[in-house]
């Protein structure tokens, strides 16, 4: 499968990133020093290159990287490995 040209996500597939994390959460994750900065911010909110957000994920978080991307049916994040930190 051909990969996509540019891969962005917002605050709602960081949340599930990281394991079906509340918006809050989330957002406290996303303005940490260490989190990667967001490439734009539009009306609907800021968003991030997903290789640099799977990245920091992979070095700051317990448990294995996500698998795969978030894509509309994916599938529940019971279904993927992964641990927040909440």
């Amino acid at each position: 499968m051909a990969r996509p040209p540019l891969y962005l996500v917002g605050h709602h597939e960081i949340g599930i990133l990281l394991g079906e994390l509340s918006r809050q959460r989330t957002y406290q994750i996303t303005i940490r020093p260490d989190f990667p900065a967001p490439v734009a911010e539009l009306s609907q909110g800021k968003v991030w290159l997903g290789d640099q957000v799977e990245a920091w994920i992979a070095a700051n978080r317990a448990g294995p990287p996500p698998r795969g991307r978030v894509t509309p049916g994916s599938p529940p994040a019971a279904d993927r490995p992964g641990s927040p930190d909440d």
